[in-house]
């Protein structure tokens, strides 16, 4: 290996060489102690290995929600945040927009959801959303909601929009990286979100019971094979989960029919919870049971 030296680096280099020199003429544990004593200024406020995001990207969706209001009127869009590993610590996450010359903080809800403002420097610099969470521990949704739906339902108008701009900002990863040819806003372009079995993963609050359409005086209950990832009748190995976001979520995953347009935008998604009190589950079952057979 060679050395060069540049003007100048001379002198540092032989200053090096002295204290070098000076430090190994100490006692063993003076020399420990010394080194320890250095280690411990030092503070590292930067997490190693990070989950990040496009904040390109991000804006991207951002701009198609603009553009695609018609879906959704009344909603507000914000990006959440979800456990990806069973140790995932979900409390406490900080937020930033990382650039190469700033970091923006980025305000997080109590539910783990926030809202991106428009920085030019930061998007001249291909700055990155990055919380302070190693890579693979989070998974990352869009969250479309309209306000005064009744408790525990969701709009599929909602849903079908969430689909859209979940692609176009790049969030979702379903696949082993050597499978992901096509990139996600190529995909939306090519009608992934419009298909009518699209397999966009959705997750709920809770782990899931049941789940019904309704529209007007049609109500549907979705089949088993929807729920779960759809694991019930296609289980994943442990190959394809380690490789899904929905690795820890598979009891509160499912898939919407978007684009089935017999179902209008305005209708409701009502969702049955394993935690529900007995007699709603109860209720339910008889309907469950006509729609998905005996069960095993």
């Amino acid at each position: 290996m060679r050395l060069y030296c540049l003007p100048g680096a001379a002198i540092q280099f032989a200053t090096m060489l002295t204290c070098a020199a000076a430090y190994a003429d100490q006692p063993q544990g003076k020399a420990r102690a010394a080194a320890d004593a250095d280690l411990q200024t030092v503070t590292v406020t930067a997490t190693r290995d990070p989950v990040d995001k496009s904040y390109r990207k991000m804006l991207k969706g951002m701009d198609l929600f603009e553009e695609m209001r018609s879906v959704a009127p009344n909603a507000t869009l914000r990006y959440r945040l979800l456990p990806r590993q069973r140790d995932t610590k979900m409390d406490g996450i900080v937020m930033e927009i990382v650039g190469d010359t700033d970091r923006i903080p980025v305000p997080m809800a109590p539910d783990r959801t926030f809202a991106l403002e428009r920085h030019q420097q930061a998007l001249d610099e291909a700055a990155s959303v990055r919380p302070n969470r190693k890579a693979g521990s989070l998974t990352w949704r869009t969250e479309i909601r309209t306000p005064g739906l009744p408790p525990s339902t969701r709009r599929l108008g909602d849903l079908r929009l969430e689909c859209h701009v979940g692609m176009e900002a790049d969030l979702v990863s379903n696949s082993r990286p050597i499978d992901n040819l096509v990139p996600n806003f190529a995909l939306r372009m090519l009608g992934f979100c419009d298909k009518k079995d699209a397999r966009y993963y959705f997750f709920a609050e809770r782990p899931l019971f049941s789940v019904t359409m309704v529209a007007g005086t049609r109500r549907e209950i979705l089949s088993a094979e929807k729920l779960y990832a759809g694991a019930i009748y296609d289980p994943l190995s442990a190959s394809e989960l380690s490789h899904c976001d929905c690795q820890v979520l598979l009891d509160r995953t499912y898939f919407m029919p978007l684009g089935d347009r017999s179902w209008p935008d305005d209708t409701l998604i009502e969702f049955e919870y394993m935690d529900d009190p007995d007699d709603r589950q109860a209720a339910a079952a008889p309907s469950i049971a006509a729609t998905n057979g005996e069960a095993r």
